[in-house]
């Protein structure tokens, strides 16, 4: 055996075992929206239980605004070698490049999809301030007040801004758009009775709980286990509206497979666990169905083609 010969083949099973290694140092978690949000939540209950399952820190930070470009912006200035990831709402990346074209952005080119977590259900909530006890009652009031009501969304584009468009146009009424960077800066709004209502995707339930909002109906397939008297919007009469498609992890375009592959498998076994699954179920989060990276991937091309129809019909845009 030639030294040449030798000298790749030590290469070669060092490469191997630095791949296999991951992750031998602190992984960083880019989330693209603001903390208090849905999908801040669940990446730090997360990141505990990766970082106790794989032996090193795994760091959340929240890089909000520019509908999940100023997250996706970080993650590609980083280097593509696992160890910056983002997780994101679905919504900042089969939703917003549609209405953002950021060519220089674009997911579909950038990111790696590497596993999804899960998605919500939406909650009609209203500032108690509001003269109105249910559904109905809501929309007796915004028909008698054309224009006069606001709701806030998580930001322009997002799967609560679409879903709210949805009712809208079904119910047929008008309210406002307030666009915020995320679902906790709604929230805080909505408590201060700076807005009227919004479609929470599951941070405002304690607040509903304690008699501090209203809950109105669910913007999805079941009632909440905690509000039973509280409809759905279906049972309402008014179909098609949602929380829009799965959070999930990604990696930047170029990683290496062993950290995406070992990072799916890490994540969907966490999932399992009691307390995560206890957590997720108060936030209201449906679980995602098990997926590869690559199915992910195919349902990521897939919804992300089904949005570029769906937003026109709404006429949302910048």
């Amino acid at each position: 055996m030639t030294a040449k010969l030798v000298l790749a083949l030590v290469a070669l099973t060092f490469g191997v075992a630095q791949a296999q290694q991951w992750p031998a140092k602190p992984v960083r978690i880019i989330v693209n929206v603001a903390p208090g949000g849905v999908a801040d939540v669940t990446a730090r209950v997360l990141g505990v239980r990766l970082a106790e399952a794989l032996g090193q820190p795994f760091v959340i930070e929240n890089r909000a605004g520019g509908d999940g470009m100023i997250g996706f912006e970080a993650l590609a200035r980083a280097e593509p070698d696992g160890y910056t990831l983002s997780y994101a709402p679905g919504s900042t990346v089969m939703i917003a490049p549609h209405l953002l074209k950021r060519t220089d952005l674009d997911p579909l080119k950038l990111l790696v999809p590497v596993v999804p977590t899960g998605a919500v259900s939406l909650y009609v909530l209203v500032h108690p301030s509001l003269p109105v006890k249910n559904l109905e009652e809501l929309l007796l009031y915004a028909r008698a007040n054309p224009g006069r009501l606001n709701y806030g969304s998580a930001g322009n584009g997002t799967s609560p801004h679409i879903a709210t468009e949805v009712f809208l146009g079904e119910a047929k009424i008008k309210i406002n758009h307030v666009p915020y960077k995320g679902a906790g800066p709604a929230l805080n709004d909505l408590l201060g009775g700076q807005i009227h209502l919004t479609f929470d995707p599951g941070v405002g339930l304690n607040a509903a709980k304690a008699g501090k909002l209203r809950m109105l109906a669910v913007a999805g397939p079941v009632r909440h286990a905690d509000f039973p008297d509280v409809p759905t919007l279906e049972e309402n009469g008014i179909k098609g509206v949602d929380g829009g498609p799965y959070f999930g992890f990604y990696a930047l375009a170029g990683t290496p497979r062993e950290p995406i592959e070992r990072l799916n498998r890490e994540v969907q076994r966490v999932m399992k666990e009691p307390m995560v699954l206890e957590r997720f179920r108060a936030l209201a989060v449906n679980l995602a169905e098990p997926m590869t990276p690559a199915q992910f991937a195919v349902y990521v091309r897939a919804e992300s083609s089904r949005y570029a129809k769906l937003l026109p019909e709404l006429n949302i845009g910048q």
